[in-house]
């Protein structure tokens, strides 16, 4: 999933009401942000280092809702052009390819029966993302972004801080409560001080209107733990999952947004788990049916 790829274009089929995009080959390729995963970042930290700059500004104080650089609300369904066979269906019991799981990650996955499939385990903060199915994101106040998914019927609370004024201390409270499938999610506007996005820019001409641009950052701890996969791949509750939200805009493509999450588990990985998911605008909510997960 390198940079250095180029755009591939998407050939959507319909699997279930969802969009589904497999690769095609570079002498087809189109123009387009259909998979935007190529762009996102590979490693923690690296959100900025293709045609955005590092360091730049904090950017204007206030809440998080005034001061956004992007626009993520809408409803938006994911297009899976990656990791099909482990995404689109249900794994077979031991298909934990591609996961870095420790011995004693092995050991957890090897627990899962198909009786367990469709439970909520699976629809937790570190496997939501990678669900095929639809997400609704909206303001649910000032300093709180929430994401609702039809798959599962989930729903995820983003909690920025309050920005007060310059060298003000604004900590996000540390009383997180009970765990939760969801967990606290912490975050932050990302900006770059260097040149503009490509693909904001793109048929676009000099002398044109300022664009605000930038990044999302959240962190989630506090959880339950659950599965990377539906058959049972597991995270631990100390599991760190960190996720990178970069929007993208193009007047041929539509509105995209790429999730870059970074599944990071002592107990259960041998090393980070990442991973890219690539999400495409709807007009409207008029696709979106949630389906609530199996209790234990």
């Amino acid at each position: 999933m390198s940079g250095g790829q180029g755009l591939r274009a998407a050939l959507a089929v319909a699997v279930c009401g969802l969009t589904f995009a497999a690769t095609t080959p570079a002498a087809q390729q189109a123009p387009g942000p259909a998979v935007a995963d190529q762009q996102g970042p590979q490693t923690p930290g690296a959100q900025g280092q293709r045609g955005r700059g590092r360091g730049g500004p904090a950017g204007p104080v206030g809440p998080a809702r005034q001061t956004a650089p992007v626009d993520l609300t809408g409803n938006w369904v994911s297009v899976v052009t990656e990791d099909w066979q482990w995404r689109m269906m249900t794994p077979k019991k031991g298909d934990y390819a591609s996961v870095p799981l420790s011995v004693a990650g092995r050991a957890e996955a090897d627990k899962w029966t198909e009786a367990n499939d469709g439970q909520c385990q699976a629809y937790g903060v570190g496997g939501i993302m990678r669900m095929p199915g639809r997400l609704r994101i909206s303001w649910q106040d000032d300093n709180t972004l929430k994401i609702e998914t039809d798959a599962g019927e989930q729903t995820r609370l983003l909690r920025f801080a309050p920005v007060g004024p310059p060298g003000a201390a604004t900590p996000v409270s540390a009383q997180q409560g009970a765990r939760t499938l969801q967990g606290t999610s912490v975050a932050e506007w990302q900006r770059s001080g260097g040149a503009f996005d490509a693909f904001l820019e793109r048929g676009g001409g000099p002398g044109g209107p300022a664009r605000r641009w930038g990044s999302l950052k959240v962190i989630t701890t506090n959880h339950t733990g659950g599965w990377l996969r539906r058959n049972g791949v597991p995270y631990s509750q100390n599991a760190v999952i960190t996720e990178y939200y970069t929007r993208i805009s193009n007047p041929e493509g539509g509105d995209w947004f790429v999730v870059t999450t970074v599944v990071e588990d002592p107990t259960y990985l041998g090393q980070p788990f990442i991973t890219s998911s690539n999400f495409k605008k709807e007009p409207d909510g008029s696709k979106w049916h949630p389906v609530p997960c199996k209790q234990a």
